[in-house]
Order: C-alpha cells, then structure tokens, then sequence
C-alpha cells in the first residue's frame, strides 16, 4: 500500500471566554489537520499551532511522504526528521512531523481493521484523565462552574488550574484562587497547579510551601522548563511533584530534562515531539529512569497510546482541546467518572466533519 500525497486543513476556533495563563493570553486556538489515505482506508492527524504548520506540512513533508510503504512508519518518520535538518526540528517543523505521523498510525490501524490501541498493545482499557483549565482570566464563579462540573458533575477526580497570573506578579491572588478551587472541589479530590514557568527559583519555593496549605500535589512548570536547574531546585525542596516536558520537540529534550532530576512526571506532548512514534520512545526513556508520564493536551490524539503505556499516570483533558476535538471529530470520548476508554472502533476513532468544520477553516 502506497500514501497518497496528504491532505492538510487549518481551522482556527474562538474560545467561548477570555483565556490566559501565567503567561500568555490567547482569544482563539488554531489546530492543522492532515488527512493522509493508502487503498480505501484514511489516517486523520493534527496538532496545535499556527497556520504556518499547515503551510509547512503541505509544501515540505506531503510531498517527501507520498508513494512511501503505508505500514512503514519508522522509516517514513525518520524521513521526515531528517528532511528538517536546515529548517530547524523544534517548533513548527516538529509539530508538522507530529500531526503527520498521528495520522499515518491512525492509517495502519484502519488497513488492518483494528482499534489503533490494539494495534500498539494496551496494558489498560481504561485511562485516567484529569480536568484542567481554571485559567487565570476566570471569575471565581466562572473557575467554580468548570472545576464543579468536572468533580461534582463528571466525577473526574482531579482537576488543574492555572497561576502565575502577571508572570509572577499577583500571588496573593494565585494563592486566593487556589484556596477557591479547593472550597469548590472538596477536601478528597485531587487538585494540580501550573504556573507555565511564571516565578522565579525563589518565589516558586514560596509559593509551593503555601501550595501544601490546600493539598497541591503537582505543580507544573514552576519556573520556565529551559531553567532545569531551576527545576531540580524546586524539586528538592518542595513535598509536592514538579512536573514539565510539554514542550520537548525531540527525545534528546527528554533525555536532557531527565538526567537534570528536573522533574517527578514527564510530560509528553504527541502533536508536538514528533508524533506518537516519539512519544512511545519518550516514555520508554522515562520508564527506563524511574518515572511515570502524563501527556499534555489534545487527549484524543494521545489516548490509544496511552492505554499502552505501563508508566502513564494521566492524561490532560485540557478544556479547549477537548472543545475543539468535540465540535470538529465525531468520536469524542466520555470522561465521566473519571477515564476514557480509547479501545473501541477503528484507528484512533475520530473523523473529522468537513461541513461542521467548514465555518472554522482559514486554510
């Protein structure tokens, strides 16, 4: 079976509110779509990025992956890492690769007529999801209503919210808005922060001892992912787990992170590290260290491979992600109670809906 040349599309999605982090606010979030087919079957992939992926994808690695072995995904994604040498692998090119290789792993498991899960070897039907928004432009009823809906609602029992509002600037209200979300959410369930590398070493240290009043056991990016010292640090002196890796566009980002002690959970991002054939290589490296991961945002993308890693600990069922898979793929999983269950149907089970997709497209 030989690929035809890919198809790509781009779609950029209002959010339904004013969104930001510790630091960066966004009102709209782009995903770029690849639909690549061999025989009668279709492989459908994407990530999130801007536009310029989809233009990449299109003009550099469509043409390098067409007439190539359908089933031959190692040699096809090493093609296209090696493609990139002199435009750069990290960024835009890595997340090309990802989108492209989620799909030609879709593809595979559609030729062969099973659940893409299957295909890679499950080790759990079931996996553990936690909800995660409470982003820092939130009200505090806006931020009680979305973490409500998850514990109360969908009985997911963890949840993340986001501080380091102002890069660092206002922590009496990143600590107010963390004793919120505990009073919504109760003293049982699990509660995660991320302050997307907002603080300094010091001030992360601070904060994190004021984390342990409301029972924060995981604190993202405390400070920026590329201070690993940093990192390790905070890691050392808080109880809590410091977590990152969401922005590793290669497994030697990995591995650098890892040998540094940086981090408790690896994150591990598939649309963007180079698809899920890295993302399985990420997490083998992670395993052979000790240490569990959890992969960061678009969990559709992500969930087959995750019933079939022995070290995930979670998935990120991350709000505008799963607002955009839901409004664009049929095949959308239920979280209710706490999991999803990736191992039914065909290939990773999305398809997308080119006439509800079509308002969205600027590509």
């Amino acid at each position: 079976m030989k690929l035809h040349r890919p198809a790509v599309s781009v779609y950029t999605v209002p959010t339904d509110a004013p969104e930001a982090d510790g630091t960066l606010a966004w009102d709209s979030t782009t995903i770029v779509v690849t639909e690549v087919t061999a025989g009668d079957a279709t492989g459908t992939g994407w990530t999130y990025g801007p536009p310029a992926v989809g233009d990449f994808l299109r003009e550099h690695l469509a043409p390098l992956v067409e007439g190539r072995g359908a089933l031959d995904i190692p040699a096809t994604h090493e093609a296209m890492c090696r493609s990139v040498r002199n435009a750069g692998r990290p960024g835009i090119a890595a997340c090309a690769i990802s989108a492209l290789d989620i799909a030609l792993w879709d593809l595979k498991a559609r030729l062969l007529e099973l659940p893409l899960a299957h295909l890679l070897g499950t080790v759990r039907e079931r996996v553990p999801v936690y909800g995660s928004g409470g982003f820092t432009t939130y009200d505090d009823r806006h931020m009680a209503a979305q973490l409500g809906g998850w514990v109360h609602g969908q009985q997911i029992p963890r949840v993340k919210i986001k501080i380091g509002e102002s890069r660092g600037r206002s922590v009496p209200r990143d600590l107010a808005r963390v004793r919120a979300a505990r009073h919504v959410i109760g003293p049982h369930a699990e509660l995660y922060v991320d302050a997307n590398g907002a603080y300094t070493r010091k001030q992360a240290v601070r904060v994190g001892g004021a984390l342990a009043e409301s029972g924060v056991d995981w604190f993202e990016e405390p400070v920026s992912s590329d201070d690993l010292t940093g990192l390790r640090l905070v890691r050392d002196a808080l109880a809590c787990d410091v977590t990152a890796g969401e922005y590793g566009y290669d497994l030697p980002y990995f591995a650098r992170m890892i040998s540094a002690g940086a981090v408790d959970c690896l994150q591990i991002d598939a649309t963007r590290c180079g698809g899920l054939t890295e993302f399985i290589r990420a997490a083998s490296l992670a395993q052979a260290h000790g240490l569990e991961v959890s992969t960061h945002c678009a969990p559709h993308a992500h969930a087959a491979a995750a019933a079939s890693l022995p070290n995930l600990r979670h998935m990120e069922w991350f709000h505008d992600h799963v607002r955009i898979e839901d409004m664009l793929f049929d095949g959308a999983l239920d979280p209710t109670g706490g999991t999803i269950r990736p191992t039914t149907g065909i290939g990773h089970g999305l398809t997308l809906r080119g006439e509800d997709a079509r308002e969205f497209r600027v590509a």
